[in-house]
């Protein structure tokens, strides 16, 4: 039979010794495909505007004023900078040792090199808190760091107050001439200054 797939099901039939084959079912259907389906009329419409609408609002907020912290926002996490100003000099025995630390960490992990800091001198401060008085408190330092290679190269560095890991403590920051290999602070260590 024709409109039945793989002929009368109580038997099989065959001509010539021959199985019929049976014949293949189409996966799918005749309608349309696809993971949308077409709206028109009144839905499509209000879609539409709906859509209209929200990119008009989200427009509207995006340009309007910055307006300062409400009262709950001041009291809770948003009280301000409350620097007490209290930072190391230049000359701070572990400030030194941070830089050099950190300066042979550096290098020996990504430049598979043994160059270390074996001291530093002609320590001078450059500036302290050269910038806004809300900023944060930092104190600018130069010198020389002698390298172990018998070279000297000029190093410039600042002292942060609260700029440790998490913010509990001071941090430091710095910049060898000539060593800043993967240019952070290029030229010549130019963004380490002041």
């Amino acid at each position: 039979m024709p409109g039945v797939v793989g002929g009368d099901r109580g038997r099989n039939d065959t001509s010539a010794g021959k199985p019929l084959r049976k014949r293949a079912v189409p996966l799918t259907g005749r309608r349309r495909h696809g993971t949308f389906a077409r709206y028109s009329g009144r839905g499509a419409m209000c879609g539409r505007i709906a859509s209209i609408a929200l990119a008009l609002v989200l427009s509207v907020i995006s340009l309007s004023q910055p307006r300062a912290a409400s009262f709950l926002e001041k009291n809770f996490f948003l009280s301000g900078p409350r620097y007490d100003r209290v930072v190391p000099a230049c000359n701070y025995a572990p400030a030194l040792d941070r830089i050099i630390s950190h300066f042979h960490q550096k290098e020996w992990e990504f430049w598979n090199s043994d160059l270390r800091i074996v001291g530093v001198e002609d320590i001078q401060e450059n500036a302290f808190q050269p910038w806004a008085a809300q900023s944060i408190p930092r104190r600018y330092c130069t010198g020389t760091a002698l390298i172990n290679d018998g070279l000297r190269h000029p190093i410039y560095y600042s002292i942060g107050e609260d700029t440790g890991i998490i913010g509990l403590s001071w941090g430091v920051n710095f910049c060898v001439v000539g060593l800043d290999r993967n240019d952070a602070y290029n030229p010549n260590c130019r963004a380490a200054k002041p």
